[in-house]
């Protein structure tokens, strides 16, 4: 299980470093495989090319080695991901997660060529990220294989198109260098199930030790308890991105004492009926607020 890091901010929209650290920590203490940096959780859309810069070097500091790290370099240009890959400083980072271009709507061979320049640019392992609800666009089946079975580092995919049909076409027909996660919390018991080797998570930056036990418990074929834990989460899930993420998770944790529940436009926190229903779950479910 890898956590999809959120970017905790202060109550004047800054970002809070401190509460970062801790967040690192808590995810380091309870399980945690491995920190997405930097991904669509983080706001990175609102994040300056300073606080990116910072965030990154304070997680790898505070990490020193402990888990791998993912980061985040995604951009619907090609040129500027080849050129961060390029020029940025990468010590530390195990692999980037690079989604698919968003707005611009490429084509199939469009999504193909921009990942093919990012294969031949980066010094590390890529990771492809298809969320067609973000994009605007489906990387096909099709297409994510030709690109596992044209460039070997790339290695995995992080899919969150929604579609088991597609994902399980991914997984039957990939090569054995090349792994399926899950970018969907809701549906990461039964991608296991398929053959996926795990999940990006949201609901884990609040609850890594249950996730990452839910995770493992499947993937060892202990269904029976995976699919116990999966369904005490799933009221959860639900409210999770109801009012878009990370509104959901960010008022998670806020219950929990852990940050302030603060985003930045356009996004918002959680509305009120959301946030009392996720407490009510919370309270359900034992864990302290």
């Amino acid at each position: 299980m890898g956590v999809a890091l959120i970017t905790p901010f202060l109550e004047d929209g800054s970002v809070d470093y401190k509460a970062l650290v801790r967040l690192v920590e808590y995810q380091l203490q309870n399980g945690t495989d491995f920190l997405c940096v930097l991904g669509t959780t983080a706001e990175t859309p609102t994040l300056t090319a300073e606080e990116k810069k910072i965030i990154k070097e304070t997680v790898i500091e505070r990490v020193a080695g402990r888990i791998p790290i993912l980061l985040g370099v995604s951009s619907n240009c090609t040129q500027t991901v080849v050129d961060t890959l390029t020029h940025d400083d990468f010590t530390g980072v195990d692999a980037v997660l690079v989604a698919v271009p968003y707005y611009n709507k490429p084509s199939q061979e469009g999504i193909y060529q921009h990942y093919k320049a990012i294969a031949e640019a980066s010094p590390v392992p890529v990771v492809l990220y298809n969320v067609p609800g973000r994009t605007g666009v489906n990387m096909t089946a099709e297409t994510t294989l030709r690109l596992a079975r044209d460039f070997k580092n790339i290695v995995a995919i992080k899919e969150a198109s929604g579609n088991i049909t597609q994902m399980d076409d991914i997984i039957k027909n990939k090569p054995a260098n090349f792994d399926v996660i899950s970018g969907d919390d809701g549906i990461t018991f039964p991608l296991i199930t398929l053959g996926a080797v795990g999940v990006i998570s949201v609901i884990g930056n609040a609850f890594p030790r249950e996730f990452s036990r839910m995770t493992r418990l499947a993937l060892a074929g202990d269904y029976a308890n995976a699919l116990t834990i999966h369904h005490k989460f799933t009221e959860l899930f639900k409210l999770l991105f109801v009012d878009g993420n990370p509104a959901g998770v960010k008022a998670m944790l806020n219950m929990m004492g852990m940050i302030e529940n603060r985003l930045r436009l356009p996004l918002v926190p959680t509305r009120i009926t959301t946030f009392e229903e996720m407490k009510k779950v919370l309270d359900s479910l034992k864990i302290k607020c």
